[in-house]
């Protein structure tokens, strides 16, 4: 679980959008309907299978032994038992991509819907609670999101903006028309057209800020939540980060998954994260092209995309386990 985060206050609809904690490990989860009995005294597995010509993207796990995963072909989603790596699809998808994902401590997942906004989604049900279009400019990418309890940030990879949705009092979603737009600028330098930009999102150590990976030239950015004016994060030599994708924190421990390269690039963060120092690389022989991380109980959990491999409905995906 991420660090408390403090107010940023900032001028926006509504106060204190990423504010006293993250919420980004949901402890309200899905109830198991009993312990497997296979999974009594058993090591959890290094890989979760999932099911054919999936391809999966995002990745969401909570305080319990649940991961969450969306699907990049129909948007569905499936829910793996991390006792056993066995899963199903809860959530029928609405035929466009399910990106990044987020789980609240209530339940909820928030998911980035590439061109088609973001919904919130009943983890237990599977039932959609709120749809948004979280922009009406053109091309628009939906990549990835971060949850605080005052609000879900989502990044758009096609357009130099940050979207925020406002949540309210014990965590009411917001209506349609309330979703805010933060425009990057200081050190950030967007790439024109389909070119993926704005990926990964996070917090600073301190809650002070957010982290934006930007992919394509692999910079790490701090953002300020009340202006947009953005900050190159000095990584020494380990910039660039190239094809930079999903980011976790835990404490000051900063996860970049460098998707093509097959890799998770570990830095130590200063406090307000203007600055990192490089720790190690984590690789693995199974990493086929993944996205972005999760962890849980001492390891961490990445989707392999397989985004070199044709997909075709036959195309096999997993997920892969490996110690944090």
């Amino acid at each position: 679980m991420a660090p408390e985060h403090r107010s940023f206050a900032p001028h926006l609809t509504r106060r204190g959008l990423l504010a006293t904690g993250a919420a980004t490990a949901g402890a309200a989860l899905v109830p198991a309907t009993g312990t497997p009995a296979a999974a009594a005294g058993k090591r959890r597995p290094t890989v979760l299978r999932l099911p054919n010509g999936f391809r999966p993207e995002g990745i969401a796990v909570g305080g319990g032994p649940y991961a969450y995963l969306g699907s990049l072909g129909d948007g569905s989603l499936y829910r793996a038992d991390l006792r056993t790596g066995e899963g199903a699809i809860f959530s029928a998808g609405p035929g466009t991509p399910s990106v990044g994902l987020e789980l609240d401590h209530r339940g909820r997942l928030f998911v980035a819907g590439r061109g088609q906004g973001a919904r919130v989604v009943d983890a237990r049900s599977g039932a959609i609670l709120a749809s948004y279009a979280l922009t009406s400019a053109t091309p628009t990418f939906a990549n990835d999101v971060f949850l605080t309890p005052r609000a879900a940030w989502f990044t758009d990879s096609f357009q130099p903006a940050l979207y925020a949705l406002p949540l309210g009092r014990n965590g009411q979603l917001p209506d349609a028309d309330e979703v805010v737009t933060l425009t990057l600028s200081g050190d950030w330098s967007q790439v024109a057209g389909e070119v993926v930009n704005a990926n990964g999102i996070t917090a600073t150590p301190d809650g002070s800020a957010l982290l934006v990976v930007q992919s394509g030239v692999g910079g790490l950015h701090r953002v300020n939540p009340r202006t947009g004016v953005t900050e190159l994060v000095d990584l020494g030599d380990a910039a660039p980060l190239t094809n930079g994708d999903g980011l976790l924190l835990t404490g000051r421990t900063l996860y970049v998954v460098q998707n093509r390269q097959n890799a998770i690039d570990v830095f130590r963060l200063a406090a307000d994260g203007r600055s990192g120092v490089f720790q190690r690389r984590v690789t693995d022989p199974l990493f086929d092209v993944p996205t972005t991380v999760a962890a849980f109980k001492g390891r961490l959990y990445l989707p392999n995309a397989r985004f070199t491999t044709t997909p075709t409905p036959d195309t096999t995906y997993d997920v892969i386990s490996v110690p944090v």
